[in-house]
C-alpha cells in the first residue's frame, strides 16, 4: 500500500485501470463510490487509466475521474503510485497485464472470464501464487457473486436451509445479438475474446452455481451454436451496440451455449447461455433445489430471492418473496432506507469493498485467480465436448 495516508490517517490505494469502455465505466464508478458509502480500511485513490487512443483515454478519465491518463500499460504498471491494477481489457490481454503487474509487485483485479485459454489461466495462477507468497494478491471480477440476493443465497445453503443441493438451473439470457444486422465488435471474435456466449455470459453462472452451492463441477457435456456467421463491419462502436459500416466480417464465437453436469456433491446442473434470447436484456436465473426445500433469483428482479421451505405446513406452503433490502441482508445499511432498492452497478462497489478489505488485512480476496481457472476449465470442457459431438468430459475434482 502506498506510504501516502488521508488527513484522517486512512493509508492510500493507489488504483491503474487498463481499459475505459463499458466495464472501466463500471469499475470506476465503484473506486469513486466505495469509500463514500462504506468505511474502508484503505483510501482508493483513482491514479491512472491507461488505453491505446491518447484522446480517448484523456477523455475518459476526466470522464470518469481518474487524476492521469497513459497509452501504455506498462508505463502504468511501474509507476510508484500504483499499487493495484484493475484489468478491463479484453480477454486477449489479461495474462499479459496480470501478470507482468504481479511481477511488478502490484495487486491484481481482473475481469471475467479470467483468460482465453486454460494455459493462459493456469499461467496466471502460477504468478499469483508466487505473487502471494510476497503478500500480494489477485481477484477475477465475477461481479454477481456481490448482488445481495445472490449473497444471501449462498448464506441459506451454508446454513443448510434448503438441505443437500440436488438440482441447479442456471440461464443467463441476452438479446443484443439477436438482431442480425447488428454489427461485429471485439465480443465476436475468438482471438479477442475467446468465445462468445460461453464464456462472456455463461462464465457468470457457471461461477454463480459453484459460489452459492459450495461446490464444483466435476463433469459437463454441452452444444454451441452460431446461428449468424457473417455481421456487418462497424462504422462506430459504444458499449454493446454500433452503427454498421460498409461490407461484412465473419464472427468467430458462440451465439449460444447449451450444457449440464454433475455437481461435486452429487447433484445436477443445467446451463443455458445466449445473446439470441428477444425480451430478456440481462436475465441471469439460478434455481437450486435441495433435500429441504429450494432458492430460485432472477437479475433482472435483482432485489428479490425466493425461498421455498419444504418443512412448512402444507397449507400456507409456497416461495418465500424476501426483499433483500434490509439492514440485516448483505451489505445492506450501507445504502439507502429499507425497501430502496440498488441496481446493477452496486455489485461493483461491493467488490471494491471486499477486495480492499481483504488487502488490508493481508487476506487472499475471493473470488480468486484459481477460482477464475476453475471456471476457465468448464468453458473449456464445454467448447471441447461440443467439438466431439457433445461427449462427456470429466474436470479435476
Amino acid at each position: 500500500m502506498s506510504e501516502h495516508a488521508t488527513a484522517g490517517g486512512t493509508p492510500t490505494l493507489g488504483v491503474g485501470m487498463v481499459g475505459y469502455a463499458f466495464m472501466g465505466a463500471a469499475h470506476s464508478q465503484a473506486w469513486r463510490t466505495a469509500p463514500r458509502f462504506f468505511d474502508l480500511p484503505l483510501a482508493p485513490r483513482m491514479r491512472v487509466v491507461a488505453g491505446r487512443d491518447a484522446d480517448g483515454v484523456r477523455a475518459a478519465a476526466d470522464r470518469l475521474g481518474w487524476d492521469d491518463a497513459v497509452t501504455d500499460w506498462r508505463e502504468l504498471v511501474a509507476r510508484d503510485d500504483v499499487d493495484l491494477v484493475d484489468v478491463c481489457t479484453p480477454g486477449d490481454t489479461h495474462a499479459e497485464i496480470a501478470v507482468a503487474a504481479l511481477e511488478a509487485g502490484k495487486h491484481v483485479l481482473c475481469e471475467k472470464p479470467l483468460a482465453n485459454s486454460v494455459a493462459e489461466a493456469e499461467e496466471m495462477v502460477r504468478a499469483a501464487d508466487a505473487a502471494a507468497a510476497r503478500g500480494v494478491y489477485a481477484a477475477v471480477g465475477f461481479t454477481y457473486r456481490r448482488v445481495p440476493a445472490i449473497q444471501l443465497a449462498r448464506r441459506l445453503v451454508e446454513q443448510g436451509r434448503i438441505g443437500e443441493v440436488r438440482q441447479v438451473r442456471a440461464q443467463y439470457l441476452q438479446d443484443w445479438l439477436a438482431d442480425p444486422t447488428t454489427p461485429l465488435s471485439w465480443r465476436l471474435d475468438k482471438q479477442k475474446a475467446g468465445s462468445g456466449a460461453l464464456g462472456d455470459i455463461g462464465a457468470h453462472v457457471v461461477d454463480l452455481a459453484q459460489f452459492v452451492t459450495g461446490e464444483r463441477l466435476v463433469g459437463v457435456a454441452g452444444m454451441l451454436e452460431t446461428f449468424v456467421r457473417e455481421r456487418p463491419v462497424p462504422a462506430s462502436f459504444s458499449g454493446l451496440s454500433g452503427e454498421a459500416g460498409e461490407g461484412t466480417g465473419p464472427v468467430t464465437v458462440d451465439d449460444a451455449a447449451i450444457f449440464f453436469g454433475r455437481l461435486s456433491g452429487g447433484g445436477t446442473a443445467t446451463f443455458e447461455a445466449t445473446r439470441y434470447a428477444w425480451g430478456r436484456k440481462n436475465a441471469i436465473r439460478l434455481e437450486v433445489s435441495g433435500t429441504r426445500g429450494s432458492l430460485a433469483f432472477d437479475f433482472e428482479d435483482m432485489n428479490l430471492l425466493h425461498f421455498f421451505d419444504a418443512e412448512d405446513d402444507a397449507q400456507v406452503a409456497g416461495f418465500r418473496r424476501i426483499v433483500v433490502t434490509e439492514p440485516e441482508h448483505p451489505y445492506g445499511g450501507h445504502w439507502w432506507p429499507a425497501g430502496h432498492g440498488l441496481g446493477y452497478e452496486h455489485a461493483f462497489t461491493h467488490q471494491v469493498v471486499d477486495l480492499v478489505g481483504d488487502l488490508a488485512a493481508g487476506k487472499q480476496p475471493t473470488p480468486s485467480f484459481a477460482d477464475g481457472l476453475a471456471v476457465q476449465r468448464v468453458l473449456d470442457a464445454v467448447e471441447r465436448s461440443s467439438d466431439a459431438g457433445h461427449a462427456w468430459v470429466d474436470l479435476p475434482g
